[in-house]
This record gives C-alpha cells, structure tokens and sequence, in this order.
C-alpha cells in the first residue's frame, strides 16, 4: 500500500556507504530527506547526487538529513562515488542506502512496474522529527529533481509546521504568508503583530512571521 502524508515513514535497518543504520535512530530529532535513484552509473543520478552533495550547507542550516537509495549493493555504490566527484567536484558527504534486496524500495513503495519492473523511480519523501511524512514526489526515471523547489518546500514545511500559516503559488523565503482559516480574526493582531491584509474574507496574508 502507497504511504500517504501524516504516516509513520517505516523505520528500517540497512547498510549504507557511511555504516550501518538503524533509520529513525540515524533521523534522531532531525527532518528527513529519503531520495531513491533507479541505478548507480546512470548519468541523471550522477548529477542529482551531486547537486545534492553541494547543498550540504543548505540542508545543515534546516537541520535537515539527506539519505539516498537505490537497489544496488555498497560495492557498487562504492565504485560509483568517485564519479559522482569527477563529474561535478562534489564528494558525495551523506549515505546512500545498499538495498540489493529491495527491502527500502519495498517498504516505501518505489518500484512501480507500470514504468519499470526492475529499477526505483525517483521518489522523495520528507519526513518530520517527529518522524511522521511530511512530503511526497514521484519522477519518472528520465526527469532528474529539482533541487532548488526541495529546499523550498522544506522551508515551507517548517514554517507552517511552528505557525499557523500557508504558503501561496510560487512562495520564496520572504514573501508573505497566508493566515490559515483555524485563526479567527479577533485573534490576529495577537498571532501576527507584523498585521494583516484583507485581500477577500477567506484570504488574508501576513508578512513571513519568522524574518
């Protein structure tokens, strides 16, 4: 059965290029990003991993552990790093999941036979401190992510996650936030000192709490 949001991300034990991990004890109290890639040495996965690897920082400054997967074996996750380096200067700084045995893929549901009975597309899952999921994405095994729209989802998800707000189309860090509908308006000027506009009665914005 697919997992679905607000669902406990299933914990697991696996050995990955950085040890051997037991998940939720690896996530400890941080956010999650749990990424499957359908092969090693395959050219979209060379440049994901390594994108990845150069936002090190940026996942850092949003206590965030990034984890990847795909079915192959740590002798071959092993071979394949040194690439992933040459190709676009990044050593690869987090694990990636051995799972010849399918057991992760399996459990997080990312093989999907209709586009492939043999690889993992490229599922994303972001999952709270509280080890709950947060966010899913699927791409087909043919379009590599867009790493830039993960952080900022990420940065979304932590802002509503401590105020009761949502963020709109398109939202940037800085812009203004919606006001959600659980908060009544004689509860505004208490919850949002910054003040809030009107743009239709179900509609009202704020500027982003936190900046």
């Amino acid at each position: 059965m697919s997992l679905r949001l607000g669902d406990i991300a299933p914990d697991f034990e696996a050995d990955t290029t950085q040890g051997h991990i037991h998940f939720h004890e690896w996530l400890g109290n941080s956010w999650g990003m749990l990424f499957s890639h359908p092969a090693d040495f395959t050219p979209v996965c060379t440049t994901e991993l390594g994108r990845t690897a150069l936002l090190k920082d940026e996942f850092g400054k949003r206590n965030v552990k990034v984890i990847a997967v795909s079915i192959d074996d740590l002798e071959s996750h092993n071979r394949w790093t040194p690439d992933i380096k040459d190709v676009t200067g990044s050593e690869v700084n987090f694990p990636i999941i051995a799972d010849a045995d399918r057991n992760v893929a399996t459990l997080y549901d990312m093989i999907h036979p209709n586009a492939s009975e043999k690889t993992t597309v490229r599922s994303v899952f972001v999952i709270g401190p509280d080890k709950k999921i947060k966010l899913t994405l699927t791409y087909p095994a043919s379009t590599g992510r867009n790493f830039n729209e993960l952080i900022r989802v990420i940065d979304s998800l932590q802002l509503t996650a401590d105020y009761q707000v949502a963020t709109p189309a398109d939202w940037q860090q800085g812009d203004d936030v919606i006001v959600t509908p659980a908060v009544s308006n004689d509860q505004l000027e208490e919850k949002f000192p910054k003040g809030v506009t009107f743009v239709k009665p179900y509609l009202r914005t704020t500027p982003q709490p936190n900046k």
